[in-house]
């Protein structure tokens, strides 16, 4: 396993789990079945896991222009967080997905974005923690009283216009973390229009971590990025700001740090063309 911050291990949150100074969210979710991770939740969760949904908790409404998944009011967001004993700085929040980080990454995002570092995620997820054979329960827990006042790291983000100001300047790297044949325009299931944002280069978001969702060693994360780890300044988005977080992820564990968002990404980009 890699040692990180960011990363534990299923023994290890089993072992933390009832701390008062731990919090653990569920982010299951399907982009094709957006009811799908809470039925999920609902019928089988770690025990003392709170639910948190990529539409309704983790993005804002959508709009037409902004992409699929605009990040969320920082002060609702805040309060959902404090409603699960959520203290700013303070918990130690661990979530978890089954989608090999790509919703959970968001919420470890979010967190960092305003303010609060204390956060982890589960590596190998819910497989990983059902394959090991601890506890779960359909039981959900009662609200709890934390404080959470963000504190947002606002330029930890880039706009369409900082995209297109910025994208072919020397030093700065634009990197589309989608698959493959998606970034080369062979596929496109939910956008409109097909393609990349011109100059961008290609990291998939898949292979930071293996089949089962154990995130890969310290020194795959470094191999990866190591044509681009010189550069001044990199923007990361894939169809609307969510799975982008795994490379983000991938960037701090790699010990690059400074990587910015481009939230509305592909899905906001050829809303405009």
């Amino acid at each position: 396993m890699t040692h990180t911050p960011f990363i534990i291990s299923a023994p290890y949150l089993e072992e933390q789990r009832n701390q008062p100074e731990v919090v653990v969210v569920d982010c299951r979710f399907a982009l094709n079945d957006p009811e799908l991770g809470y039925q999920q939740y609902q019928k089988s969760h770690i025990p003392g896991a709170y639910y948190l949904d990529l539409n309704k908790d983790l993005s804002a409404p959508v709009a037409r222009h902004g992409g699929r998944h605009p990040l969320p009011d920082p002060d609702e967001l805040g309060k959902k967080l404090a409603g699960m004993g959520v203290n700013f700085q303070e918990t130690l929040v661990v979530a978890y997905d089954d989608s090999r980080f790509g919703f959970a990454a968001r919420l470890w995002w979010l967190l960092r974005y305003l303010g609060h570092d204390r956060v982890s995620l589960l590596d190998g997820g819910w497989g990983g923690w059902l394959a090991q054979g601890y506890a779960v329960t359909d039981t959900v827990p009662i609200p709890k009283l934390g404080q959470f006042v963000p504190q947002i790291r606002q330029d930890w983000v880039v706009d369409i216009n900082e995209v297109k100001v910025r994208k072919d300047l020397a030093g700065v790297v634009l990197i589309d973390s989608r698959e493959r044949d998606r970034y080369l325009g062979e596929r496109e299931p939910i956008n409109p229009i097909a393609g990349h944002i011109p100059g961008a280069v290609n990291y998939p978001w898949g292979l930071v971590t293996d089949e089962g969702g154990y995130v890969h060693s310290l020194g795959v994360q470094q191999q990866r990025w190591q044509d681009i780890q010189q550069s001044q300044e990199l923007i990361v988005y894939c169809g609307s700001g969510v799975t982008a977080c795994v490379n983000l992820l991938s960037l701090e564990i790699a010990g690059i740090t400074g990587g910015k968002l481009y939230p509305g990404s592909w899905s906001d980009w050829c809303s405009y063309l």
